[in-house]
């Protein structure tokens, strides 16, 4: 076995998940989460149209192939006079792909609470919004963490996919010189 090969070939892929892989999982894992939050909490509104709203974004979503909402948001966009980096697209279609699926990990552990942790906020005098903050949500990150794990781990493996749109990642990462994928 040559180990010098296999140092030549395996430390540009580490370089390239060090520096373009890891941060892009990252920065779209922390704004899906904002996105999974809201949308987790319209889904769990009273108000109907609220609901549903919540309800068609997931589905919405988790319909489509992230492909196509990497297409859409970099290819699709220019055709409305909104034209975007390759990262910032791979970004926010990435965002936007984690806040649906995310929503519905974060609206079960919400829905996991017990009903009496809101009784209880409610009796000392907590606003909903404060009993929200303060007690369910705090009950509602532990439970959601193991989904949430495996959703950034998705998140990770998604990473390639950007790689269509001209975001250079691990998987177009070459020693040596910068050469095209086509040359080798």
């Amino acid at each position: 076995m040559d180990w010098e090969l296999i140092g030549q070939s395996f430390w540009p892929l580490l370089v390239g998940g060090l520096t373009a892989t890891i941060p892009l999982a990252l920065a779209s894992f922390a704004i899906g989460l904002v996105i999974a939050i809201g949308i987790a909490l319209l889904r769990l509104s009273p108000n109907r149209v609220l609901s549903w709203i919540g309800r068609a974004y997931v589905s919405a979503i988790r319909g489509t192939p992230m492909l196509v909402q990497l297409f859409v948001i970099f290819y699709g966009l220019p055709s409305i006079g909104v034209t975007l980096e390759p990262w910032p697209s791979a970004i926010i279609a990435l965002s936007l792909n984690v806040g649906g699926y995310a929503a519905e990990v974060v609206r079960a552990a919400i829905l996991s609470v017990p009903k009496g942790q809101w009784e209880a906020g409610y009796t000392i005098g907590m606003s909903n919004a404060t009993t929200l903050r303060r007690i369910i949500l705090p009950q509602a990150a532990r439970v959601s963490v193991p989904p949430l794990s495996n959703t950034f781990i998705s998140l990770v493996k998604d990473t390639s996919l950007t790689s269509m749109i001209l975001v250079t990642e691990c998987s177009r990462r070459r020693s040596g010189s910068r050469r095209s994928p086509s040359s080798s």
